[in-house]
């Protein structure tokens, strides 16, 4: 097929399913001539049928008139004659016979003398014998007896009703008269004859005439109706076209010219130049990376017949359009031509969405892999959807043996089942029974797993398998230290019991009473005594926990063999050091509620209690690349115990930044107040929903959010914060709204020389927060 870039046409034929529909003429004035047209026509017809029935009609009285004015000039001359030769040399000729012969000429002609009393002498073809007189033949008052030959031949009406040419001359010498008289009826004939001739074929020409009328008439009406039902059909397809985000093509491959709908515009955005597009034209809008024309027209060449196609094309905006090409090859009968004729949809929106869902699994694929735990989904035939490389590493499955589509059977017979050595009694209930379910089993090599189970809401399900050995560990060791806690509280009582006996022993009153105060006195003592021994017995063996555990991370005396081991090292270590410190804070937070705290509030520099605060939180926050900025008056004191404050701020801020994301911001800012003095601490975090800031501070009390689940606390850190303000007379407030952020305002008394803060009775603030202590604030603050 030759190359049809360069072909341009002004020309267009709309050709929908290789059906060619003229189209009507773009200029207006062509239009409305051509309705014009349609009424003119039939007027130009009618007119000529007028015309031609008028002038036949003319015609034929001209004949008519012709004949008798020749009729008359022959009557007049031929009674001249007859009166010259009716009476030569004065006589009068009795025999008219000789004067009017018999012939066809003169049919019905009659040649009369007359004498001068007007009487007939002679009649040739003869009279009626009652008939006398001229008067008789021509009727009373008829003027030719009177003008004579000065009227010449005239057209009179005999008393019979015939009609007659009459001429009247005098013999010579006054003898008498001739009188002729033509009838006119045998004159016109002929002439009758010719004319109903004429009119029959004026007939059968206005009838063919108004027949041809009647048919232009309503082929013209048929074809205006045809315009309209095209025209509505034509709209009805646009409409169907645009509102379906459609374009029409049809591509006239011997001529190389191709057609677009306006609905292909429109999807466009280009506006319609030229009837049609050239080949060039439509090539250079086609994306380089999609393929172009040529290649299609060698396609069609090889007798392709269909096209599917999806490609991109430049919009008027600049901005490439996504479009499915549907087309099939038709033949054109009119011209012999091959025409491709189709549609082309815009596929834009499902390009973008296939290419977010390929986006959206890749993601979820990432995510997948990326979870600590073992993770699989099998569609409702027990198919493998998903899975990621723990699950394939717990089944010792490779990647090829854990394709999406293979059945449960063929997966399982593929790896190796893990030896269970126990599991809960959950474990043996079908999942067809329930929606969910969870349970826990312990593995042959002693590693436990919880198993998370649960229907899909289209009948498949999803398997999580979470390692829980470490926690498990941790619970085994929490139920001693229980354990132990509660033999000692047995102790407690068994001693308070001997002292109960002891008292009840005595007989004197005073006695019972002084017995009674020591034994309360020993009670409180041993109170003491019990939350010092706790926290001591707590302590220790944490203690030795964590030591031991950062010891065999450190590989400190060879190394372990096992690399996971490393990992059980510092999870056992991390989790030790947090129970410590969950422990620390529930010991704080009983001696604040006993009041067994002691301020020694003084004037302390505001600018340096916040650097000092904002040491133990740096590593973190430059981990997260998140700035920490002070705006601190110069000068500007606060009025608190300095250890106090310190475990205040640094609460506070390491709480804001634990709960701002990567690259977030957090501001530290202390202004004047009147008779107060007012910290802010800012940040851009997560936030805190309204109905869950009226919670905060209380103790153990948590937020449960997406955040905090993925931070460790107890939930006693903003409640010690809280309770330490108060105890320096002040009061905590936080304002926060979801992604946005929060704002914690600390209001303390200010500093001035007759202003100091009650001290509470027994016990002190300890003198440095711990760097392991995490507040347990549910979002940021």
């Amino acid at each position: 097929m030759p190359e049809a870039g360069s072909a341009s046409f002004s020309a267009r034929a709309d050709s929908t399913l290789a059906i060619s529909w003229p189209m009507r003429a773009r200029d207006p004035r062509f239009g409305q001539a051509e309705r014009w047209l349609r009424y003119a026509v039939p007027g130009t017809l009618a007119v000529f049928l007028a015309c031609l029935a008028g002038l036949a009609a003319l015609h034929i009285q001209g004949q008519r008139a012709e004949i008798l004015a020749g009729a008359r000039a022959e009557v007049e001359g031929f009674a001249r004659l007859a009166a010259r030769a009716a009476a030569p040399a004065g006589t009068v000729v009795s025999d008219l016979r000789a004067l009017l012969p018999e012939n066809e000429r003169h049919p019905g002609r009659r040649l009369l003398l007359v004498r001068p009393d007007a009487r007939i002498a002679a009649a040739h073809p003869p009279m009626p014998a009652e008939i006398h007189t001229l008067a008789q033949v021509l009727g009373e008052g008829e003027p030719l007896s009177i003008l004579g030959e000065r009227a010449g031949a005239m057209t009179l009406e005999l008393p019979g009703g015939e009609t007659v040419l009459a001429a009247l001359h005098s013999l010579p010498g006054g003898i008498g008269r001739v009188a002729v008289l033509q009838p006119v009826e045998p004159l016109l004939r002929g002439w009758s004859a010719r004319t109903r001739d004429q009119i029959v074929l004026i007939a059968a020409s206005a009838l063919v005439i108004i027949g041809v009328g009647f048919a232009y008439g309503l082929q013209t009406r048929q074809a205006a109706r045809a315009d309209r039902a095209r025209e509505r059909m034509r709209g009805r397809l646009e409409t169907a076209l645009r509102r379906g985000a459609c374009g029409l093509w049809d591509w006239d491959i011997a001529r190389g010219r191709i057609y677009w709908s306006d609905s292909m515009y429109s999807l466009l955005g280009y506006q319609r130049q030229h009837e049609y597009l050239s080949f060039g034209d439509i090539n250079g809008l086609v994306h380089p990376d999609d393929g172009d024309l040529y290649s299609l027209a060698r396609g069609l060449a090889a007798n392709q017949t269909f096209i599917d196609h999806a490609f991109r094309m430049r919009g008027a905006d600049g901005a490439y359009v996504w479009l499915r090409a549907r087309a099939e090859v038709v033949a054109d009968s009119a011209d012999g031509g091959r025409h491709l004729v189709g549609i082309a949809t815009d596929i834009s929106e499902q390009r973008a969405l296939e290419e977010t869902n390929a986006a959206a699994d890749m993601r979820l694929r990432d995510a997948v892999e990326a979870i600590s735990e073992a993770f699989v989904l099998w569609d409702t035939g027990n198919r493998l959807v998903l899975c990621n490389s723990k699950f394939r590493h717990l089944h010792a499955l490779s990647p090829e043996d854990a394709q999406s589509g293979r059945g449960y059977a063929d997966v399982m017979r593929r790896g190796v089942l893990p030896q269970v050595r126990r599991e809960s009694p959950e474990a043996g209930m079908a999942l067809t029974d329930i929606a969910a379910r969870t349970f826990e089993a312990e593995l042959a090599d002693g590693r436990w797993l919880q198993i998370s189970e649960r229907r899909t809401k289209d009948g498949g399900y999803v398997s999580v398998g979470t390692d829980i050995t470490s926690l498990k560990r941790n619970q085994e060791q929490l139920q001693a230290s229980e354990r132990e806690l509660i033999e000692t509280v047995k102790d407690l009582k068994r001693s308070r019991r001997t002292l109960e006996l002891q008292t009840q022993q005595l007989a004197d009153l005073a006695e019972r009473y002084l017995d009674q105060k020591a034994a309360a006195e020993t009670a409180n003592q041993a109170k003491a005594e019990f939350l010092a021994n706790m926290s001591h017995e707590l302590r220790t063996p944490l203690n030795a926990i964590i030591g031991f555990a950062d010891v065999m991370e450190n590989a400190v005396l060879g190394p372990i063999g096992t690399p996971r081991y490393t990992e059980y090292c510092r999870d056992i270590r991390e989790s030790g050091s947090h129970l410590l410190s969950m422990i620390d804070d529930i010991l704080d937070m009983a001696r604040l509620e006993a009041r067994r705290v002691r301020l020694s509030p003084r004037a302390i520099n505001a600018e340096a209690a916040i650097a000092d605060a904002l040491v133990p939180v740096s590593a973190e926050a430059r981990q997260k690349a998140v700035s920490v900025s002070v705006d601190v008056p110069a000068g500007l004191d606060l009025l608190a115990d300095p250890s106090a404050m310190h475990q205040i701020l640094v609460n506070l801020v390491e709480n804001a930044v634990k709960f701002t994301p990567t690259g977030g911001r957090v501001v530290v800012r202390a202004r004047r107040a009147g008779a107060s003095t007012h910290l802010f601490i800012e940040d851009n975090g997560i936030g805190i929903p309204r109905s869950d800031v009226a919670r905060l501070g209380r103790p153990f009390t948590q937020v449960e959010t997406q955040m905090t689940r993925s931070h460790k606390g107890s939930g006693l850190g903003l409640a010690i914060t809280r309770s330490m303000v108060e105890l320096h007379g002040g009061s905590l407030r936080i304002r926060s709204e979801e992604t946005v952020g929060t704002i914690v305002l600390v209001r303390l008394p200010a500093s001035s020389p007759h202003r100091t803060v009650p001290e509470i009775a027994a016990g002190r603030v300890p003198d440095a927060p711990r760097a392991s202590r995490r507040a347990g604030r549910p979002v940021a603050a």
